[in-house]
């Protein structure tokens, strides 16, 4: 029986260990699996990450890419604008050009016409009724000068000669008293003058002891009689604004015959 129960017990203690060296290697292999996981789940992180990284990377290129992609669409508007832009400004320096031509074609042509304007004007002034002379020689003048200078335009020119024939037309309708100096038989004499456009030209001395008017087909002042004093001394008055206008009995020279 002693020999039974020691062979039990070796048997026992033989299963005993056996099974304490299996429950050993499930330990060590639930370890081993335990840490596979854990690299597992680390590498799934890792890879987490870099995918997360990789999804912002994307998406802030594609920010970027649809960025560019309407700098670009404005870029080509601007520049079909600019297009445009630029055909339309060289369309204008042709015309430009075309209209430069036109103008100095027009200069050349203008001028020699303003030179015959000054001189038909100089000879009208002289062959007029001696009226303000000294301001209208002084005018006549001044045009001769400015046609010489270069520094004045040619639309300044034109301008002025223009304006000079306005005032000499003005002459024609209006009427007209002023005091000045008259030139008669080598003699002057300060006289008021009567001007009725240029209709008649009329004197009257200071003292009102003579008057006299301009005869326009002989070119030289005569004597009218003292019955016309009076009707030159209202028109003297209604020239100045101090009486009212009315109607006046005066000499006119008879209009010349054109051959």
């Amino acid at each position: 029986m002693i020999n039974s129960w020691r062979g039990n017990s070796r048997q026992f203690l033989g299963t005993l260990l056996l099974t304490s060296f299996s429950q050993m290697g499930y330990a060590t292999h639930l370890d081993s699996a335990t840490q596979v996981q854990q690299q597992i789940h680390n590498k799934a992180n890792i890879s987490q990450q870099h995918v997360e990284k990789l999804d912002n990377h994307t998406q802030a290129m594609l920010a970027e890419f649809r960025e560019a992609s309407l700098e670009l669409k404005n870029l080509k508007v601007y520049h079909d604008q600019l297009a445009k832009i630029v055909k339309s400004q060289e369309q204008e320096k042709i015309e430009l050009k075309e209209q430069m031509l036109e103008i100095e074609i027009t200069q050349r042509n203008i001028m020699p016409l303003m030179l015959r304007m000054q001189k038909v004007l100089e000879q009208f002034v002289a062959l007029d009724a001696p009226f303000l002379e000294q301001e209208r020689k002084l005018r006549i003048s001044s045009l001769q000068q400015m046609m010489d200078r270069s520094d004045v335009d040619l639309a300044e020119k034109y301008r002025r000669l223009i304006e000079a024939y306005m005032v000499e037309t003005d002459y024609g309708r209006t009427i007209e008293s002023y005091t000045g100096t008259l030139q008669k038989e080598g003699k002057q004499s300060t006289v008021d003058f009567l001007r009725f456009g240029r209709l008649g030209l009329y004197y009257l001395s200071l003292d009102g002891a003579e008057a006299g008017y301009w005869m326009r087909n002989e070119k030289r002042w005569g004597i009218l009689p003292d019955s016309y004093r009076s009707s030159i001394l209202q028109g003297l008055r209604i020239a100045k604004k101090q009486a009212a206008p009315d109607l006046l009995k005066l000499p006119v020279s008879a209009p010349e015959v054109i051959q």
